[in-house]
């Protein structure tokens, strides 16, 4: 009679930290964040076209009429490609290794390492291994959308252009300022996602298993905003940079001599151009993220993310 009842119970079919389980979460980073990114990409447009010259349009909704006049859907769209390829890779690299990262350095080489902690080394580390895939992508995109006329109009040409000027170094020629941009940026957004949805479900005053699928997705939305505001402003000086360093590097030009001629150019105050509109694009991206990213996880029979 027993094993007829245990029969009956769900049974999950991924094992929670198996290959199959980590691969899963690779696939739910691919569906949250290529999509997602380039839903935002006439935000990304301008936002990058403000950062590099901030005369260019007086306001987001002028830049949306003058591109939509000029170029019709497409233009408010353009670079749309390189960002969904660029981040469908990102994607898979951040939640697939943060997943792994995470069970490898809480809870198999220091179980007892404060979680805050755990968290930071996770996402720190799987950002560095992600932005290697995104790079290439990203220096395409940004050469795309912040040039007038503009540097290629797809992404094969794009990539072929700059291969064929400057070699594939000059495809990574914005890591270091991208690593400085995505890591600190991942970091806020992983650990205080963690942080914010244990502090909701404290509210809450119920443990996260008393909750159904549905509630605990609409949880992790409300996290991942609280997140992807703090992302937004601790990334936004790097952001601007690697937008300049792509747009307007010079030849021969090594990393820091070019930050430095550009921070000259700008001063403090330029680093935080187009603040307002990426913290709500930032705001808005994360918490779908999140959503998406835990709904996957829902669909297959897995817990969602945090509130542990």
């Amino acid at each position: 009679m027993s094993g007829k009842l245990e029969a009956l119970k769900p049974q999950r079919k991924i094992e929670l930290f198996s290959g199959t389980y980590f691969a899963a979460c690779t696939v739910g980073g691919v569906i949250a964040c290529g999509p997602t990114h380039t839903m935002v990409t006439p935000l990304d447009l301008v936002k990058c076209r403000r950062q590099v010259d901030d005369k260019l349009y007086k306001s987001n909704a002028q830049a949306w009429k003058m591109i939509y006049r000029s170029e019709g859907l497409r233009g408010v769209f353009f670079g749309w490609t390189p960002t969904f390829v660029g981040y469908s890779l990102q994607g898979a690299g951040k939640y697939g290794f943060y997943e792994v990262f995470k069970n490898l350095y809480g809870d198999r080489l220091a179980p007892n390492m404060n979680k805050t902690v755990v968290y930071l080394a996770a996402s720190a580390s799987a950002e560095f291994l992600a932005d290697l895939a995104l790079c290439p992508l990203e220096a395409v995109k940004v050469r795309m959308q912040t040039t007038l006329p503009p540097f290629a109009h797809t992404l094969r040409e794009g990539f072929g252009k700059i291969v064929a000027q400057e070699g594939y170094a000059g495809l990574y020629k914005g890591l270091f300022p991208l690593w400085g941009r995505q890591i600190p940026y991942t970091m806020v957004k992983f650990a205080s996602f963690e942080a914010a949805v244990a502090q909701i479900y404290k509210t809450l005053g119920k443990p996260k298993e008393s909750y159904n699928g549905l509630q605990q997705t609409g949880v992790s939305f409300l996290g991942g905003y609280i997140a992807g505001v703090g992302c937004a402003v601790v990334s936004h000086p790097a952001d601007v940079m690697v937008s300049k360093l792509n747009s307007d590097r010079k030849a021969g030009e090594g990393a820091g001599q070019a930050m430095s001629r550009i921070y000259g150019k700008i001063g403090f105050p330029g680093l935080w151009n187009g603040l307002p509109v990426r913290i709500f694009m930032i705001g808005t991206l994360t918490a779908f993220q999140w959503l998406i990213y835990d709904s996957f996880k829902v669909y297959l029979g897995l817990p969602t993310t945090g509130g542990h």
